[in-house]
């Protein structure tokens, strides 16, 4: 088996121009001179045996084979910094990438206040976010492209672990000037009669809800079925009818619309983080795990 060597340092120029698409923003990132970084990045495609950039006297952008062999890189750089360094250290490092799968109603609303203030305490750390429906992120997560996902629990592939991290109930929600938005809880049988909102049946909160009523003997006629969240709040927004959301895809203090905890029968669905069976994270995405966990604790204790 033929040895491939190159060093840290090529692997870093590399990640560099990718990130910046430009040889000269690259250089002046690492600080080094546009000649010693094109060196660097000629070696390491020779090493390879292939081209890494499609160069042109404007732009750089990856080739094909460059786009795999980034995901490479970037796992190559942190892994070593895993070996070398504690998780505490690794905060005060500027390397660090973390890509989390993530369904709609979470990443919509929740996951950018989490990654905002996990972004001021490590500004360094990249984030990526695959916000795709339940199935999708148990495929991101089985796949390896995510390091974790965010999701409920439904459905699981036995290859995936499920650790909760929170219950999230569900909510209904209306127009603030709705004649109902008055009352402390709602019941089901008390919004009968009422335009009611739903996500397709494919949504696994549809399908939650489904199981619960059909359990309790109801079967609600819905007016309306969108694909999306943030699509069904608009219309609720708009006054076209109530919908059942959970409580995390409402934003607190929404101007014109509030969720009413329903009764008879309760709802939720258990949000955790989605692994692949025995894989470990690395000190990155252990850092924003451990961050979104304790915002979603100091969540439930608020609400």
């Amino acid at each position: 088996m033929k040895r491939i060597n190159f060093d840290l340092q090529q692997l870093q120029a590399f990640i560099a121009v990718a990130e910046r698409g430009s040889f000269r923003s690259a250089a002046d990132h690492i600080h080094l001179s546009p000649p010693a970084l094109s060196r660097r990045i000629e070696k390491l495609e020779s090493i390879i045996g292939t081209r890494l950039f499609n160069r042109t006297t404007r732009e750089v952008e990856l080739t094909s084979l460059g786009r795999v062999f980034l995901d490479r890189a970037r796992s190559a750089i942190d892994d070593l910094e895993s070996a070398m360094l504690g998780i505490s250290d690794i905060a005060a490092t500027r390397s660090g990438r973390v890509t989390v799968a993530c369904v709609p109603s979470a990443a919509l609303y929740f996951l950018p206040q989490v990654i905002r203030s996990f972004s001021a305490k490590y500004p360094s750390i990249r984030i990526r976010v695959i916000d795709e429906s339940m199935n999708q992120t148990l495929q991101s997560v089985l796949s390896g492209e995510s390091d974790f996902g965010i999701g409920f629990m439904s459905n699981l592939m036995p290859e995936i672990t499920f650790e909760a991290i929170h219950s999230d109930p569900f909510v209904l929600a209306m127009r603030r000037d709705h004649p109902l938005a008055k009352q402390k809880t709602i019941s089901w049988s008390a919004i009968e009669g009422e335009q009611l909102i739903s996500v397709s049946r494919s949504s696994g909160n549809r399908q939650l809800l489904d199981h619960a009523m059909t359990k309790s003997g109801m079967h609600p006629d819905f007016a309306f079925e969108v694909s999306h969240i943030g699509t069904l709040l608009g219309m609720v927004e708009a006054g076209l009818g109530l919908a059942a959301v959970p409580r995390m895809a409402l934003p607190v203090n929404h101007a014109a619309v509030i969720g009413l905890p329903l009764r008879q029968p309760t709802i939720s669905r258990s949000l955790g983080l989605l692994r692949k069976q025995g894989a470990a994270l690395r000190p990155a995405a252990s850092m924003f795990h451990e961050h979104l966990s304790s915002a979603l604790r100091r969540k439930k204790q608020l609400a």
